[in-house]
């Protein structure tokens, strides 16, 4: 099923392909399938449960079957993970970073189409303790070194970095004392965030490097703006809607669009979080500070969920700057403990993900049947992203980029007949 609304013009090209044989003959008067396989935009979700299923621990059957299945389904519906780099976990003793966990996990996501964002390079929460001994001096030159170390480590496998995240309460975090905060308040917001995307820059020319919030007010534009005005290369902007005490709706989500679109760079939602059980009370400050021993789902806030996300993602999908919409919890019970999944802790999936699918692989995907003119040609429109089509047996493929003109698409596989 495909929908062709104007509001989504803007995800879609026109142009033609042009099919021939592996000798470069046109395949003349033949009827061609067309599938689209993967989008050029980035459907989104946390995946970290990559980690467990490719630790090389040994596993009980059981787990690892509980795993495959999760992450089965997490394929199934999406292109784009995020992975944990945070540094206290990452890097737990100083100079034994968890690098090859990170890489396998990553490898398991590209091997099923996936493109892979590590989270966070520079964050005052989850910082390494281990950084407290040092000098402010010292602690920074060891937070460039590990963005020098991690970014470049990874430069292949994962080229999208949150490169600092929550900087709009760096520099006043009074929850606890830690290094980031530290150097925060000496180099001033601006500052940091200059030096730190200097140093992913260098590490990764070719890298997306994103700033990420969840304060979305004014100081958060100002921020941006003082950073584009000194010169940080800022690839994109990280948008967090975690919506505990419930869904904000059309009207706040076209004001935060209206507001950040004015810089003119990508937005990318980074983080959202819609539940499926009670609200969190409104009173509560400080998301974290809502501790319960259980937060169930409920079948009402299931299809309270369902419409929200559904509602949520085309909103997102309609505005030509968003390029990504990442959803933070795959599964209930994950941060905070809260039913915020698109699946239920015993993997079951829910009203949300079956939205959402419907959505990303029926409504937003291309699939066509179509003849070739005598030149082997065929004028095709669809949404961007990788195609594969077939004929008579054989298989093509091509990437359906912005104005793409004439695609040639060259057939291999079982021989096909020129006409």
């Amino acid at each position: 099923m495909e929908r062709n609304e104007a509001k989504y013009a803007h995800r879609r090209s026109s142009g033609f392909l042009k099919l021939t044989d592996p000798q470069g003959r046109p395949l003349s008067g033949k009827k061609v399938s067309i599938r689209q396989t993967n989008h050029e935009f980035l459907f989104g979700c946390g995946a970290f449960d990559s980690l467990p299923l490719t630790d090389e621990g040994e596993k009980a059957p059981s787990d690892l079957a509980f795993y495959e299945d999760r992450m089965n389904k997490w394929t199934r519906m999406f292109n784009y993970g995020t992975l944990p780099f945070y540094w206290g976990r990452y890097e737990p003793c100083e100079g034994e970073p968890q690098a090859e966990s990170r890489k396998r996990a990553a490898n398991y996501l590209v091997s099923h189409g996936a493109k892979v964002k590590g989270h966070p390079l520079c964050w005052h929460t989850v910082c390494a303790d281990w950084l407290m001994k040092y000098d402010n001096h010292t602690i920074l030159d060891k937070q460039l070194a590990r963005i020098d170390r991690d970014v470049s480590g990874f430069k292949g496998l994962i080229d999208i970095w949150d490169v600092i995240n929550e900087v709009v309460i760096m520099p006043v975090f009074d929850r606890y004392d830690n290094a980031v905060t530290r150097i925060c308040r000496d180099l001033g917001r601006v500052g940091l965030v200059k030096e730190v995307f200097a140093a992913a820059r260098t590490a990764n020319p070719d890298a997306l490097l994103l700033i990420n919030d969840f304060n979305l007010s004014e100081s958060y534009r100002i921020l941006i703006d003082g950073c584009l005005n000194a010169g940080v290369p800022i690839g994109a902007i990280g948008i967090q809607t975690h919506q505990h005490q419930g869904y904000k709706g059309k009207a706040w989500l076209e004001d935060v669009l209206e507001r950040f679109s004015v810089f003119g760079l990508p937005l990318h939602f980074t983080e959202n979080s819609l539940v499926s059980g009670h609200l969190m009370p409104p009173e509560i400050i400080d998301l974290n500070d809502y501790q319960i021993p259980e937060w169930p789902t409920t079948p009402d806030g299931e299809e309270r969920q369902a419409k929200e996300w559904k509602e949520m993602m085309e909103i997102l999908f309609a505005h030509p700057l968003v390029e990504a919409v990442t959803g933070w919890d795959f599964a209930d019970g994950a941060w905070l403990g809260a039913p915020t999944g698109l699946i239920r802790k015993d993997n079951s999936i829910k009203p949300s993900y079956e939205a959402l699918y419907r959505l990303i692989h029926e409504e937003w995907t291309t699939k066509k049947e179509a003849v070739t003119d005598a030149d082997g040609m065929v004028q095709f429109d669809g949404y961007r992203g990788s195609y594969e089509l077939e004929c008579e047996g054989a298989a093509g493929s091509f990437q359906w980029g912005k104005n793409p003109g004439t695609v040639p698409v060259v057939f291999v596989g079982t021989p096909v007949t020129a006409g």
